[in-house]
């Protein structure tokens, strides 16, 4: 019934796609992801180096024989990152989809290209969008307001940056923000998206890597709880509220604050090894969308992807259907 130019493009049955979360990322996410008919990427960056995202790929190889992506996520850095090591290793691996994020991916496009991988960039605006299918990619991700991680400055939600991206683009649109039921499949549908991505929703199943608590806190929260931190800093980033995203308000708010004042709590180190790995859900900065107030259980990903799917179906034959006149 879902079947589209999203699901024929890439090769998978279900208009549902697992994008890319640093540290979250891994095989075992992964591959329960694409055996459940949907489109996971696996990120990089979470590997230490090319050689062990090489690795993992053969991992997640030996868990599935579905079509699984790799995200690229290009953003200045401190300390160099080898991204053309990290795109060489996506390619020799013979991964054919791969997920762009952050800075503009042009650089890596011709090499992308000439391997046969179909290219997904990330966009928070249709400008940017726009410039993305200009530069040649094959479909585009747009993140609305809702979404966990950065949605840009301008503030847009899903219900008016959905439409406003599908009347500006002829390239797949996967709609992205807040998404974690069957209504919200049929609605990104309907305002023209092809194909809807989750972040928070997944990080709540089984097969994530991360501990337990967080994975309970996400059904404990509701929509409210988050908050939008580093917007002085011009970096908006939407993540769980808890004690130390609180604080990052707080001292962000002081007359002079500066980045500096925040980066011992905003670390990502800290995130990891406190929150996803020890499941101390006040020991970091930790990210989440608005829709958590949407995930009432803990669920595998087969569960996650089924329930969705098969509520979609019934909206559409049952709600929809019978208010279809004419």
């Amino acid at each position: 019934m879902f079947s589209n130019r999203f699901t024929e493009t890439f090769g998978v049955e279900h208009p549902i796609v697992c994008g890319g979360m640093t540290a979250v990322g891994k095989a075992e996410l992964i591959s329960a992801v694409a055996e459940a008919g949907a489109l996971g990427f696996l990120t990089a960056l979470t590997q230490p180096t090319p050689e062990s995202l090489a690795q993992e790929i053969s991992r997640c190889r030996d868990m599935t024989d579905k079509p699984f992506g790799v995200n690229l996520t290009i953003l200045p850095t401190i300390n160099p990152v080898p991204y053309d090591e990290y795109r060489d290793v996506i390619i020799d691996s013979g991964v054919k989809v791969v997920e762009t994020a952050g800075a503009n991916p042009a650089a890596h496009l011709p090499a992308f290209k000439a391997a046969g991988v179909k290219v997904v960039h990330k966009a928070v605006a249709v400008r940017h969008a726009v410039k993305a299918q200009e530069l040649g990619v094959d479909a585009v991700s747009i993140d609305g307001f809702e979404c966990a991680g950065h949605p840009g400055d301008d503030d847009v939600p899903g219900l008016v940056l959905i439409p406003a991206a599908a009347r500006a683009l002829e390239i797949p649109i996967i709609a992205s923000g807040g998404f974690a039921t069957g209504a919200g499949l049929v609605a990104a549908l309907a305002l023209g998206a092809d194909a809807i991505n989750m972040g928070t929703r997944f990080v709540a199943t089984t097969e994530a890597p991360v501990h337990r608590a967080v994975k309970d806190q996400i059904v404990a929260n509701t929509e409210r709880d988050t908050v939008i931190v580093f917007r002085k800093f011009r970096n908006s980033a939407r993540v769980a509220r808890n004690s130390v995203s609180e604080e990052i308000l707080e001292i962000s708010a002081r007359e002079g604050a500066t980045f500096e004042d925040i980066a011992h709590l905003a670390s990502g180190a800290r995130g990891r090894a406190r929150v996803l790995e020890q499941g101390d859900v006040e020991g970091g900065m930790w990210w989440a969308s608005q829709a958590q107030g949407l995930i009432h259980e803990v669920a595998s990903c087969r569960e996650v992807v089924d329930t969705i799917v098969g509520e979609a179906r019934r909206i559409t034959r049952e709600r929809l259907g019978s208010q279809l006149v004419g």
